[in-house]
């Protein structure tokens, strides 16, 4: 059913923005519906911009792939007779001039649609919300696999903005389709990492080019700060340095409509005596370590100088720049010193907190903490609560990094986590956040970026009103793509693996080890590995993958009886309920259109491919547990009774990833992630078996002959 794919085959699917060919032609409108065919024609005003110029020529690109049908792009000089009276039209208008058809509308982005016998009026608030409006009819269309919709007059208006995200084409790479599939899922802003004027982590960009192009599917860019801070705001020619850096980015890229600054890339040498005093990777003067974290980690007092540095830079040369400020690295550290910061942070930037990091959850008699980035807790985590309460109190806007276009780093080479349900408790978190703190806005992913998913569908229909229960969306996301006598059967195989994120265990050692790989996870005994990498990646090989794997209890047997059984229980539980899902939509995929088959194989494949990373932490854990006792072990007969324990696993875990590289085959998206490149395509799991199977005939054994010998 699908062909094998060759590496990065998967930018060919990013790249196609409409489905081809889904049209129905079974389904047919009633009386309160109407048809849009062929005698239909698209209508801008004569001196539409280039936003609304885009989103008409997509709408008509749409209609010829999607539905089969050509329809007329046309200019007009009276573009409000047309929105009045025009017969058979899908007219682009937007407040300005369309009298009352947009006098409700009072929402950048926000906008009126229209649906009578004979037309389809698309009012935004702006030239964005027309565009809005123009995907909106796509997604009804989409739904109803025909291009009919219900007779309906509505005003519908986003409930966050920005909506962040990242590149899920390559790192810091928005081809124009990307730009279109991104503004498509609802989202107005991305994000690329700036380490000087056009230079990224990956080389020359240009910044302003990307912010042209961006502008044109109404989508602002934010750069993400790697600029260097080498200057206390103290120092006599701080101004100066910072002017020269983050000033000289938005003189020369003044699109820019903002930027993001995080402790860990932006970290000055501050004054707090909390801290070291200087930057992390700067050596102490005695080669000695202070115990202290670098400032990039602590709340310091002096980080309002800093900003109000920043600011008074940035916006000499733009006004209205939105300055972000993210309290990621230190949630860790008491509400105390966190609030206290944020007591003194000037009021005119933005304050970005978490959603769910930091927070403890009891899980059987441990607990565990929500590390970067999961979906086990769905927040708001205390963290963030305290953190929303105060900037609130002083009237601070306020962001939250959610990671809701579809992925965390529970797994970290996979396109998106299906696990619907769970994401609803989310979104419902955050509305909560909207109506009591004023949340505005949204990071939606880090590096791992964005893939158009039903799970990026389904968060879109929740950040706008009005819409219908994110429930009754999925179930007509259900429906469209699995059909109408399968919904029921494709909604449990959604709260299976749901269910199973749910059983999830967040940990640094995990999501740096077994889960941001994957079934490629070398099995380490004494020999450390170094995981093949490709020179591009950003944070290729090892640098943020530990392939020797250690657990928060380092080798201390009471605690190793302690934990790692009840994670490996909870994890077993996960992959019973990703095996079920898996199988329910297995049972009904003979029963699909021919057309619907190869959408649904790809979920099939990602559900086992989560199942069989699953697997994989599983046995690492087993495995660590095995050679921690092994390592202090005396008696001989248990040390032989460890090492052929070890064996089996390692033979197991070899079976478990020969059945992975099917998956990836076709998948060329499976183990790829853009900050690391491939991880876990076919080579790397072939390169992983040929590690274990080097330990298990070699340096096992030769364990097992050095204990005789020293024994005799």
């Amino acid at each position: 059913m699908l062909l094998p794919e060759k590496n990065y085959d998967f930018r060919k699917r990013l790249l196609k923005v409409h489905e081809s060919d889904i049209r129905d032609y079974e389904v047919q409108p009633d009386n309160s519906e109407v048809e849009i065919q062929r005698d239909w024609e698209i209508v801008i005003s004569n001196n539409a911009d280039r936003v609304t110029l885009t989103a008409a020529k997509d709408l008509q690109d749409y209609f010829f792939t999607s539905m089969g049908i050509s329809l007329r792009l046309v200019r007009t000089n009276d573009i409000v007779k047309e929105a009045e009276t025009g017969n058979k039209k899908i007219v682009y208008i937007t407040k300005q001039n369309a009298g009352k058809i947009g006098e409700e509308l009072d929402t950048p982005r926000s906008y009126r649609f229209i649906a009578t016998d004979n037309r389809i009026v698309l009012c935004g608030y702006c030239e964005r919300g027309a565009t809005q409006a123009s995907y909106y009819l796509e997604d009804l269309m989409n739904l109803k696999r025909a291009p009919i919709v219900k007779k309906r007059e509505e005003t519908r208006k986003p409930l966050f903005s920005p909506r962040m995200i990242h590149s899920g084409y390559g790192l810091d790479n928005f081809p124009d389709a990307h730009l279109n599939a991104i503004a498509h899922a609802g989202m107005d802003a991305i994000l690329v990492f700036v380490k000087d004027v056009d230079t990224t982590p990956h080389g020359y960009l240009d910044f302003n080019e990307l912010v042209y192009r961006a502008a044109a599917y109404g989508i602002d860019v934010y750069a993400y700060s790697y600029l260097k801070s080498l200057k206390h705001p103290e120092d006599k020619d701080a101004e100066e340095y910072y002017d020269k850096t983050y000033g000289r980015v938005f003189e020369k890229c003044p699109g820019f409509k903002g930027i993001v600054m995080v402790g860990e890339s932006v970290e000055f040498p501050s004054k707090d005596p909390n801290t070291t005093g200087r930057l992390r990777l700067d050596p102490p003067d005695d080669g000695l370590p202070t115990g202290k974290p670098s400032p990039g980690w602590w709340p310091c007092y002096d980080y309002p100088q800093w900003l109000n540095l920043i600011k008074k830079v940035i916006r000499k040369h733009k006004k209205d720049a939105d300055i972000v400020f993210w309290t990621y690295n230190w949630g860790y550290v008491d509400k105390e010193h966190r609030i206290e910061l944020l007591k003194n942070i000037p009021t005119d930037i933005t304050l970005l907190v978490t959603f769910e990091m930091f927070e403890q959850i009891p899980t059987g008699n441990v607990t565990s903490t929500c590390v970067d980035y999961t979906l086990f807790f769905e927040g708001p985590g205390k963290y963030f609560i305290s953190e929303a309460e105060i900037v609130h109190e002083r009237g601070i806007k306020l962001y939250t990094m959610c990671n809701t276009g579809g992925l965390t780093w529970d797994i970290g080479v996979i396109p998106y986590e299906p696990a619907p349900y769970q994401w609803m408790r989310r979104y419902n978190g955050l509305h909560k956040a909207r109506e009591q703190w004023g949340l505005s806005g949204l990071m939606e992913s880090h590096h791992y970026g964005f893939w158009p998913s039903f799970i990026s569908e389904l968060a879109k229909w929740s950040y706008w009103s009005p819409s219908p229960s994110s429930e009754e969306v999925l179930k007509m996301i259900a429906k469209r793509d699995f059909g109408e006598n399968n919904v029921e059967t494709a909604i449990e195989a959604w709260k299976s693996w749901s269910e199973g994120i749910r059983n999830y265990v967040s940990t640094n050692e995990d999501q740096y080890g077994p889960f941001r790989i994957g079934p490629s996870y070398p099995l380490v005994f004494r020999r450390n590995v170094e995981i093949p990498t490709v020179p591009y990646a950003m944070f290729g090989g090892n640098r943020i993958c530990n392939p020797d794997y250690t657990s928060q209890d380092n080798g201390r047997s009471s605690l190793l009886q302690f934990r790692l059984p009840v994670e490996i229980e909870r994890l077993e539980k996960m992959r019973e309920h990703f095996i079920k899902g898996t199988v329910l939509l297995e049972g009904i995929f003979d029963t699909l259109q021919d057309k619907r088959k190869p959408y649904a194989l790809r979920m099939i494949n990602l559900g086992k491919f989560i199942a069989n990373t699953v697997t994989t932490a599983i046995h690492v854990k087993k495995w660590h547990m095995l050679k921690s006792k092994l390592f202090i072990e005396t008696d001989e007969a248990k040390i032989i009774e460890y090492l052929d324990e070890m064996t089996k696993i390692g033979e197991a875990e070899i079976k478990n990833a020969e059945a992975t590289i099917p998956l990836v085959q076709v998948d060329s998206r499976l183990g790829w992630e853009p900050s690391m490149e491939y991880m876990t395509d076919e080579y790397h799991i072939r390169w992983k078996i040929k590690q274990v199977r080097m330990v298990l005939n070699s340096e096992l054994p030769a364990y097992k002959s050095a204990l005789r010998f020293n024994i005799k």
